[in-house]
């Protein structure tokens, strides 16, 4: 055949007839010579092609495919009431009524996140500052927890999550408050203070997250020696690359690029419970204390709120020379970058800073017992009588 196939292609191209021509081996070696590479390199191409259309067709086939993760379901708790704001959120949240004479300014706590949710455990541990007079309010952030999902997950936002507290604030009916921001938490309370200083009465960051829109450099800034920090045993980086997966990057992208849910959030809050399972050893010095995971993370509500806080006005011109009472907490082997702590205690003049030794970012999972007396002395030094 291939000969035959070579007789009909000279015979085409070059006009010649193989009983005339006793050269005709000659010219066929001479064709075969010139044509081989380029048949070989057209072959090797289409391979190429056809593999990669392959793998692409494969990694789509895998990513279109629901998973069903094998985590627990939210808890649904006797005490938990909900808002409904203006904003259009419904919130659920945990009201600890101050025990004896009451203090003016309640104590709102912000979790960390964005799409955190408030744990029994948190409740437990900072409940005894109740016994000082203070009201304390705790609130799963739209999205996240019992409060409800949204249908346009381009509704999650800073700004969203803002005006949300702008109005918990006004439906708790007291003229000041004082904050607890964990991680995100404070990056949200940076962002109430910036627009309504007059709301704050004080505020307390523990392990805060970088001030948004995050400036760049901040991780090449050298803590000094004295504070003796150290590194985490796990980082937030390998958490993620644990947990991520065909489907996830393809609906991050998604959620990312078009504003849509490609999974529900059944599905997508069920892989936050398994990605949370393994930052929460991202948050402590050693990561055979970290704790077990706990359904109740809202996956767009963090992947959208992250989204959007490079697009936020810069809060920093509002904050720097406000005089609040500011506490900073970070544990010893926090993974937020020392440069981040040091902008707060740049911004807030009035300010009080904390390491706390044998810690990680969450203080309160290794030292509970520090993380409330540190932030109990902090209230006792800054905070007015109580009301009888």
């Amino acid at each position: 055949m291939f000969w035959k196939q070579l007789e009909t292609d000279i015979q085409a191209n070059k006009g010649i007839k193989p009983a005339q021509n006793s050269g005709f081996k000659k010219l066929a070696v001479q064709w075969l010579n010139c044509n081989t590479p380029h048949l070989l390199t057209k072959r090797f191409f289409r391979i190429v092609s056809y593999a990669i259309l392959l793998l692409v067709l494969a990694y789509l086939i895998k990513a279109a495919i629901p998973s069903v993760y094998d985590v627990p379901q939210v808890r649904k708790t006797d005490h938990t009431r909900y808002w409904s704001l203006p904003t259009g959120s419904r919130i659920a949240y945990t009201h600890v009524p101050a025990i004896g004479p009451r203090k003016p300014q309640p104590i709102i706590f912000l979790q960390g996140g964005p799409g955190g949710f408030i744990s029994e455990r948190t409740i437990k541990t900072l409940s005894p500052l109740s016994e000082e007079g203070y009201g304390i309010y705790f609130y799963d952030q739209i999205g996240s927890g019992q409060s409800d999902r949204l249908e346009d997950i381009t509704e999650y936002s800073a700004d969203r999550h803002k005006r949300d507290l702008e109005e918990i604030i006004r439906r708790i009916g007291a003229e000041k408050v004082i904050l607890i921001g964990q991680s995100w938490g404070a990056i949200l309370a940076t962002l109430l203070m910036s627009d309504n200083p007059e709301l704050v009465q004080s505020a307390i960051f523990t392990g805060p997250g970088p001030i948004q829109p995050m400036r760049q450099g901040l991780s090449r800034v050298v803590a000094p020696d004295s504070l003796n920090l150290q590194d985490a045993m796990y980082s937030n980086k390998e958490a993620n690359e644990q947990s991520k997966t065909a489907r996830i990057d393809l609906v991050v992208f998604w959620a990312k690029s078009f504003g849509a849910k490609l999974a529900s959030d059944e599905e997508m809050d069920g892989f936050q419970t398994v990605l949370d399972g393994e930052l929460n050893k991202a948050t402590v010095c050693d990561s055979s204390k970290a704790l077990n995971a706990e359904s109740g993370g809202g996956f767009y509500a963090q992947v959208m709120t992250m989204r959007s806080l490079s697009g936020i006005k810069d809060p920093r011109p509002k904050l720097k020379g406000l005089t609040i009472p500011i506490l900073v907490m970070k544990g010893q082997c926090d993974n937020q970058p020392w440069g981040a702590v040091k902008e707060y205690l740049e911004l807030f003049p009035n300010h009080q800073l904390k390491i706390i030794p044998d810690a990680g970012h969450s203080i309160s999972v290794e030292q509970p017992e520090v993380y409330l007396e540190t932030i109990r002395d902090f209230l006792r030094q800054t905070q007015p009588f109580s009301i009888r």
